[in-house]
């Protein structure tokens, strides 16, 4: 039977959520844990909603899990709880404390945590008046040493949204797709003075959220002009003024699904390559902004 699982994490000393050798994550934690308590013969496999780097938080992750029916059912033992309250239980009495899982329930069909997303929602946190951080969130907040203009990071922000080819934006892997479709990108200042931005988009792709922080933060300083980032986007290649920005001020907050009839037809979708219409494709030898035209 597959299983829903809802969690979260500090993931201040994971090396990610990937599984590595010799490397603490937080799937080979999670999935330790699930396999200790269905006494498992073999180690749980998860499938996670979104793969985070070292460092990065979440307070709204999601995966699945294929596991025994009877080891399932056998969970309550002789209590009165239901199988998916005695998991949730026992789990978060053998995982480590920067580990919580929220709730345990049975997957409906076609539910896939990672192909039926439809949304992902990231939080970014950033302080530039070390005054006003509070320490007990220093491990979910970067200090920023220059002022920031949050109005002209926020108008940046929102020149990006819409299905773009990312590539400008993200670590390419073989095979894989940059597109993507970018549903929000905004940035307001709380009542604490910190600087805080929501990133929603279908999916992302390696370092997309942090390079996107990154491409804005100039244009918060002054030293770049406010349509500066959507001229990053449009050359559709890496520029080395964007920089990466710290893993630890970013939390993925939320993973969204659709309607339970139609789970598997998400899964689906999601699973085919993802292309630009043909009128938002530039040619390979069309110039884009500032480059010369070629010969």
């Amino acid at each position: 039977m597959r299983l829903r699982v809802d969690f979260a994490y500090d993931g201040t000393d994971f090396s990610g959520w990937a599984a590595q050798p010799g490397r603490r994550a937080v799937e080979s934690e999670l999935s330790a844990a699930l396999s200790r308590v269905l006494r498992a013969p073999e180690p749980v496999r998860l499938v996670v909603a979104g793969r985070t780097d070292a460092g990065v938080h979440a307070a709204g992750a999601v995966c699945h899990a294929d596991v025994d029916e009877a080891a399932f059912a056998a969970l309550p033992g002789r209590s009165d709880r239901t199988p998916q309250e005695a998991a949730v239980t026992r789990l978060n009495g053998v995982l480590p404390p920067d580990v919580v899982v929220r709730d345990v329930q049975v997957a409906p069909e076609g539910f896939d945590a990672r192909f039926s997303a439809l949304r992902r929602r990231y939080r970014y946190r950033l302080c530039d008046d070390v005054r006003r951080l509070d320490p007990v969130r220093r491990r979910d907040t970067v200090v920023h040493k220059r002022a920031l203009d949050v109005a002209a990071m926020d108008a940046a922000a929102r020149n990006l949204l819409g299905l773009h080819d990312f590539a400008a934006f993200c670590k390419k892997r073989e095979g894989a797709t940059t597109v993507r479709t970018l549903l929000d990108y905004s940035w307001v200042r709380g009542a604490d003075g910190v600087l805080e931005a929501t990133v929603l988009a279908d999916a992302f792709c390696h370092s997309m959220v942090r390079s996107l922080v990154g491409a804005v933060v100039p244009v918060g300083e002054g030293r770049r002009e406010v349509d500066w980032p959507a001229q990053v986007l449009s050359a559709g290649r890496r520029d080395p003024a964007v920089a990466v920005m710290p893993p630890h001020g970013l939390s993925l907050v939320e993973v969204v699904y659709p309607p339970d009839d139609r789970l598997a037809e998400r899964a689906t979708q999601a699973r085919a390559t993802r292309e630009l219409p043909a009128t938002a494709r530039r040619a390979p030898d069309e110039p884009g902004p500032g480059e010369p035209p070629t010969r």
